[in-house]
């Protein structure tokens, strides 16, 4: 059974700073690179950035360099560490494996995060 539940998320101002973390179960976290997806309001969910088991990660343009994926493989926990934070970056967020978002059938409840003065 496939398990994912985020939290960490909130209101932030401009330029802040929060840090996601998701709790995946065994069975997928400890064989797949594993990701953090954002959904805006009125857009298609999007993958920002990923991690391999061994630790080699990717981040799309817009976050590099501002946010850093991590893992805890002893934990089966995944976190994101959000900074610089931008009114753009207003979504909720998601962890799950590293593939396209309409491959996957199972999604945890996200966590709101909202960039905002």
């Amino acid at each position: 059974q496939v398990q994912l539940a985020e939290s960490g998320g909130g209101l932030v101002q401009p330029g802040g700073s929060l840090r996601l973390s998701c709790a995946a179960s065994k069975n997928i976290f400890e064989f797949y690179t594993m990701a953090w997806f954002r959904q805006a309001p009125g857009k298609q969910r999007e993958m920002i950035a990923s991690i391999s088991t061994g630790g080699t990660t990717y981040y799309q343009d817009s976050v590099k360099g501002r946010f850093a994926i991590s893992r805890d493989n002893a934990k089966n926990t995944v976190y994101l560490q959000m900074n610089s934070l931008k009114p753009e970056d207003t979504a909720v967020y998601y962890c799950n494996r590293a593939t396209s978002p309409g491959r996957l059938t199972y999604w945890g409840q996200g966590t709101q995060v909202t960039v905002s003065s």
